[in-house]
C-alpha cells in the first residue's frame, strides 16, 4: 500500500483529498496545515509522497519541498496547487518536486498521478512539462551541447534522450521495445551514475547536453 502525507492550509479540501485517496487504497499516513510541520511530520512517517500546496503562509510549499526532498530522498513531492503560473511550477521543481498537479484535476486524475509519482514517473499537468523542458533549454549551456557521458551505456544514453523529451517510462518502452521495468532500470542506474535525485533533475541534465536534439 502506498503512504500519502497531504499539506494543505484548507482544511476542508485537505480532509476530502485525504478521503478520496483513502478510498482508493491509499494509506494517508499524516496531513499538515503549514510548511514547518510538513517538513517535522514527514521526517516522522517517511511517505512515499507528499502532496505539497504551495501557499501554506510563513514557510510557502516551496521551501517545504526543499527541505523534505533534501532530507527524505526516498519521498517524492507532488505539487497540488491551485496555480499553474510559470513561475510557481518552476520554482517548485526547481526546488525537488517529482512533478505538479493543478486542483482542477480530476480525483482520477489525482490517483493517477500520486500512482505514478510514486513509481518514479514526473507527471504534470497538460501543458506544464512543456512549460518546463523550455525553460531548460534556455538554460542549456551550448558548448556541451552533443556530449555524452562516456560511463553510460548505449541503452542508458537512449533512455535518457528519451526522457529529456518528456516521454513517460511506458512511452519510453514502447519506443524502445523493452519492458516498463527495464527503463526503470536504466533509469536508476543513471541516476545513480550521475547523483541526480529525480527525474526532473535527470531531464535537466539530458537537455543541458543536449541530448534532446534529434541527430
Amino acid at each position: 500500500m502506498l503512504s500519502v502525507m497531504i499539506v494543505d492550509d484548507h482544511p476542508i479540501w485537505r480532509d476530502g483529498v485525504a478521503r478520496d485517496l483513502a478510498e482508493h487504497g491509499f494509506d494517508v499516513r499524516a496531513t499538515a496545515s503549514d510548511g514547518d510541520s510538513a517538513a517535522r511530520i514527514a521526517r516522522a512517517v517517511r511517505p512515499d509522497v507528499v502532496l505539497m500546496d504551495l501557499n501554506l503562509g510563513s514557510t510557502s510549499g516551496v521551501d517545504a519541498t526543499r527541505v523534505i526532498t533534501g532530507d527524505l530522498p526516498d519521498t517524492r513531492v507532488l505539487v497540488l496547487s491551485a496555480s499553474g503560473e510559470h513561475d510557481d511550477v518552476l520554482q517548485a521543481v526547481k526546488a525537488g518536486a517529482s512533478g505538479y498537479l493543478v486542483k482542477s484535476a480530476s480525483v482520477a486524475e489525482l490517483v493517477d498521478a500520486v500512482r505514478r509519482t510514486a513509481e518514479g514517473e514526473v507527471v504534470f499537468t497538460a501543458g506544464l512539462a512543456g512549460m518546463v523542458l523550455g525553460e531548460y533549454r534556455r538554460m542549456a549551456d551550448a558548448p556541451s551541447a552533443g556530449h555524452v557521458p562516456p560511463r553510460l551505456t548505449e541503452r542508458e544514453t537512449d533512455v535518457l534522450r528519451l526522457v529529456a523529451k518528456g516521454l513517460t517510462a511506458k512511452q519510453i518502452a514502447d519506443r524502445l521495445v523493452i519492458s516498463h521495468r527495464t527503463v526503470e532500470n536504466h533509469v536508476q542506474s543513471t541516476l545513480r551514475k550521475l547523483q541526480l535525485h529525480n527525474r526532473v533533475e535527470l531531464a535537466r541534465y539530458a537537455i543541458e547536453h543536449g541530448l534532446d536534439q534529434d541527430g
